[in-house]
């Protein structure tokens, strides 16, 4: 099956088209050989290499498809090998988001009195 239709299947592109810009740019590889092509035949046991978003995917084929199905059976085509994407903690000193005690959005007295506790003094 061809490299760019096989990840268009798994549903890691929205189009066949993302997929095969990615493998034409040279990003896609293929038991650790760059594929320059998307016609590029891939089989069961092979192992993919390729960046979505900001992470690395690293996926074993386990089978392949004869049409792009639901999420369930996309899943059930691949062995997701890579790393689960490391958490970065907040620091305690990072202000999140402020809460107030009523719902919705604060008043312009409460807008007020944030901006006055996150101001640093004028000395």
């Amino acid at each position: 099956m061809r490299a760019d239709k096989w990840l268009w299947h798994a549903r890691f592109f929205k189009t066949r088209g993302l997929a095969t810009k990615q493998i034409a740019a040279g990003h896609v590889r293929v038991n650790g050989d760059k594929v320059a092509k998307p016609s590029h035949q891939i089989s069961p046991g092979d192992v993919l290499t390729f960046p979505q978003g900001r992470l690395v995917r690293v996926i074993k084929i386990i089978a392949l498809s004869t049409r792009r199905g639901p999420a369930h059976e996309a899943q059930a085509l691949y062995d997701d090998l890579s790393p689960p994407p490391e958490r970065k903690e907040i620091p305690p000193d990072v202000v999140s988001a402020p809460k107030f005690d009523g719902k919705g959005r604060p008043s312009k007295k409460d807008r007020r009195n944030l901006a006055k506790t996150l101001r640093p003094p004028l000395d």
